[in-house]
């Protein structure tokens, strides 16, 4: 019984050990246009700061949803290190703009988010087309590790407890 108890006090305690902290996900520390800003005239892009450098690649989106809930980001979306540039449209009718980007972060896990300025004076731009808009407004997925990986940990675990007692379970009982 006590080789038993012993097992299962060593599979826990392992169990515990490969438990370890989430890596640290980017995140936003600036934005220009900046959060809830009120312009007179619409920006030419936009500019998303990260506190570490962001991953490259297509998975980096920004939209840019309007008032009139149409697109006006229109372009690829630039990574400089920390740094993600995303072009913009002539903003057209006046009211709240509503950013969304979806970027890859440092430790490789997605992250998204949101944030609104309002343009207080119409311009004259029209929106971009149907397809522009096919960037961050899929955000989806909070990243993390994935379910199965637990599984296939507490299996492997359980495996070498039932190993270890299989084998150091050879004495007589008293």
């Amino acid at each position: 019984m006590r080789k038993a108890f012993t097992t299962l006090a060593l599979a826990g305690v392992a169990m515990l050990a490969m438990a370890t902290p989430a890596l640290a996900h980017n995140v936003l520390i600036s934005t220009d246009p900046g959060k809830d800003a009120s312009l007179e005239a619409g920006p030419a892009r936009i500019t998303l700061t990260f506190d570490a450098p962001v991953q490259g690649g297509d998975i980096n989106q920004v939209a840019v949803v309007g008032p009139d809930n149409t697109q006006w980001a229109e372009g690829s979306v630039e990574v400089n290190s920390n740094v993600v540039t995303a072009p913009l449209r002539p903003l057209g009718p006046a009211g709240v703009y509503t950013v969304g980007y979806r970027i890859l972060s440092a430790d490789g896990h997605a992250v998204t988010g949101e944030y609104k300025f309002t343009l207080t004076r119409a311009g004259t731009g029209t929106p971009a087309s149907a397809t522009a808009a096919t960037g961050a407004s899929r955000q989806g997925g909070s990243g993390g590790v994935p379910v199965w990986v637990w599984i296939a940990g507490a299996v492997v675990l359980l495996a070498i407890g039932l190993t270890v007692a299989l084998r150091t379970g050879g004495g007589k009982a008293k």
